[in-house]
């Protein structure tokens, strides 16, 4: 039985998901502000962290990967599209918004790749979602019946294209192919907002129509 935990960080609010194991084992998913926060939240149930794991490599996603792999001394896995991406401000998008501090991080420790993916007692999929952004993958945990989709699918829409390696028709097709082809119980757990199905995303989304 896994529980999920959901933390909005920073000026965007970004989804921080922390996933628990009954053994207090978790996986951090997405810290992308608040470190000490992260850290704080973790320790309070005395959680025992395995990995950080990355939707994608945009700032508002990872401001807060180096502050927590230290403290924990855990490994960040990221899809290899966006090795090069966690300590370059220019492509994780840090350096296009004045005011906001230039997102710099060391390389990731583990290359994700498309399929079963098992971190300590942890079990899950790992599914290649590019369109948002090349490397962007989407986490689904099939037994407890939830996904945890970063920026490429949100209740009632999807995610931006506008961004350096963004494509519209790429997004749609991930979503068709990897997120709508799940079952119609399954959460799914976005970037940001709250969360939602996919059958609910196939019946209401304004952006899927022809797709479900």
């Amino acid at each position: 039985m896994l529980e999920i935990r959901t933390y909005p960080l920073g000026p965007i609010q970004t989804n921080c998901y922390v996933v628990y194991n009954r053994e207090g084992e978790c996986l951090v998913i997405d810290p992308g502000e608040e470190g000490d926060r992260i850290i704080a939240e973790i320790e309070k149930t005395n959680g025992k962290p395995l990995a950080i794991l990355l939707t994608h490599a945009h700032f508002d996603h990872i401001g807060a990967v180096d502050r927590v792999r230290n403290h924990f001394g855990i490994p960040v896995h990221i899809h290899e599209a966006e090795h090069d991406w966690l300590g370059n401000p220019d492509l994780n998008g840090s350096s296009r918004y004045p005011g906001l501090p230039l997102v710099k991080n060391k390389d990731a420790d583990q290359f994700l790749q498309e399929g079963e993916l098992n971190i300590g007692p942890f079990q899950l999929e790992v599914r290649h979602t590019p369109g948002h952004s090349p490397g962007s993958v989407s986490f689904v945990f099939k037994e407890a019946q939830f996904a945890v989709v970063g920026d490429t699918l949100f209740k009632g829409s999807i995610g931006r294209t506008d961004l350096p390696g963004g494509d519209t028709k790429t997004l749609l097709q991930s979503i068709h192919d990897k997120l709508l082809t799940l079952d119609d119980e399954i959460v799914v757990y976005p970037g940001h907002g709250p969360s939602t199905t996919t059958e609910e995303e196939k019946d209401m989304n304004p952006f899927l129509n022809g797709f479900s």
